[in-house]
């Protein structure tokens, strides 16, 4: 007997959210608006695992977004894992999402540590541009405050 992969739809959503990919960012894929900034970012990772380069365009801001990304260009990452660790909005119209993105290229594992800013725009959210926090060089000990 054969064996089916799982249907896109019915597959859990790489946000980590726990539910399925339809009932999650599936959903915003399809076309419903982002209730937040933090949603926008979850459903934008989801967007770059699954390779969706046409919703990556449409959430990203008029006035900073490429002309295209050429996700399939070179080494594809394998993302790995997302993990949200700050949503701050700041007035009715910006917010601002830091998270943790895993990934490997190659083999190798890496990390994108960012603070992203978001604008409210016509009833919708959208990707403008984010701060890259830099990591500490391999093997290096950190101190926790």
């Amino acid at each position: 007997m054969k064996k089916h992969s799982p249907s896109p739809a019915a597959m859990n959503c790489p946000c980590a959210s726990g539910r399925p990919l339809a009932d999650c960012c599936g959903r915003y894929h399809a076309g419903e608006a982002a209730p937040d900034a933090a949603a926008l970012m979850r459903s934008r990772y989801t967007a770059y695992v699954l390779g969706n380069e046409a919703y990556l365009l449409a959430t990203w801001h008029t006035t900073t977004r490429p002309a295209s990304l050429e996700l399939d260009a070179g080494d594809t990452p394998r993302w790995l894992g997302l993990e949200l660790r700050g949503h701050e909005t700041s007035g009715a119209d910006a917010a601002t999402v830091e998270f943790v993105a895993r990934y490997k290229v190659g083999g190798r594992a890496h990390r994108l540590h960012e603070t992203s800013r978001f604008v409210l725009d016509g009833g919708r959210w959208y990707y403008v541009d984010g701060v890259l926090h830099e990591a500490p060089p391999a093997g290096a000990q950190t101190r926790r405050r």
